[in-house]
């Protein structure tokens, strides 16, 4: 059986994990550049059995399941895949599995591109190395309101750091408690005020059809012209096109981004134009833990699902389904 690891841009995965433990028998292949083109994908995976997607990079929609007959197992880094169909997996009797990570590199993204931000280190390492030293005036973020919109597990730990630099914390999702908010030291508000007394907007949400553009140009409209907006969770909760016009009318202060509507960005983008804005090629989960154990979970997968046993089951009632299309 061959196994395809998709989308492994830094080309690092064969160092993250002991593929020797795969199951004997089992062809891994590693693929470093991402495919767009839905034609391309099909032509590319139609010989594999098992395919592993990492997050969100490349999307397995009906349209490209149904043209892969060979496929049985399809894995998603993490515990959920919003670019995966995963109706039309049942229907057609693909299992899909995920794998652990944690929330925590997200969480430190999340502070970093703030204080890059706020402190133009970006700008500034790039000036010093033109001979321009000290050009800009940082903002601190002590005394700052920060508006946080959800308190997830993310949410809730940035909220714990933002404690620790004394700032005041202010949440809304619309599913949000009193008591949530309290137990990660914020005060819940409504989603006008919140928009409306930020400094510092960051945006911790699933991304689903409910959250999808839940930040549009009338949430922007009534930030504050000194505020930031940060977002290291999905790109389209927030309306791409209403966020570049307040970034190119300067209606307000910044945008930090570490996640878009189309991933990769495509060069020539609007956002690499608007100024004050600082661009992340999604690298919220992008750190060593986070990779060992999204390939070790793999490896643990496939193992699992050739054994009959299959691990992490995102749709579990596929496996007794008459679609089923079984263990190998």
């Amino acid at each position: 059986m061959k196994l395809a690891i998709l989308d492994d841009y830094q080309g690092i995965a064969k160092d993250m994990a002991d593929w020797s433990k795969l199951p004997s028998g089992i062809e891994v292949e590693f693929f470093q550049e991402h495919l767009v083109d839905e034609d391309q994908l099909v032509e590319r995976l139609k010989d594999f059995e098992l395919v592993q997607g990492m997050r969100e990079r490349t999307p397995f929609p009906r349209s490209v399941l149904t043209r892969l007959p060979n496929l049985r197992l399809l894995i998603t880094t993490g515990r959920r895949n919003a670019s995966f169909d995963i109706e039309a997996a049942n229907e057609l009797g693909i299992t899909v599995c995920g794998t652990d990570g944690g929330g925590e590199g997200t969480t430190e993204l999340t502070w970093g591109l703030i204080l890059s931000m706020l402190r133009h280190i970006p700008e500034e390492e790039q000036r010093s190395r033109a001979g321009n030293w000290g050009t800009t005036l940082g903002v601190g973020v002590k005394g700052k309101t920060l508006g946080l919109i959800g308190l997830g597990h993310i949410g809730s730990l940035v909220a714990k750091v933002a404690t620790a630099f004394d700032m005041r914390i202010i949440a809304w999702s619309q599913n949000m408690t009193r008591q949530r908010a309290e137990e990660c030291g914020a005060t819940l508000v409504d989603k006008k005020t919140l928009f409306e007394e930020s400094d510092i907007v960051s945006v911790h949400l699933v991304l689903s059809d409910r959250t999808r553009g839940l930040v549009g140009s009338s949430e922007l409209a009534l930030m504050k012209p000194s505020a930031y907006i940060v977002n290291t969770s999905r790109g389209p909760i927030i309306d791409e096109k209403a966020l570049i016009d307040v970034l190119e009318r300067k209606a307000i202060a910044g945008a930090a981004l570490d996640t878009f509507d189309v991933e990769p960005l495509p060069q020539g983008h609007p956002l690499f134009k608007t100024p004050n804005t600082l661009i992340c090629p999604h690298l919220g989960y992008a750190i060593d833990d986070s990779y060992h154990a999204f390939y070790t979970g793999i490896i643990e997968n496939v193992g699992a699902f050739t054994s009959g046993e299959p691990l992490r089951v995102i749709n579990e009632t596929v496996l007794t389904s008459s679609q089923f299309r079984g263990y190998p």
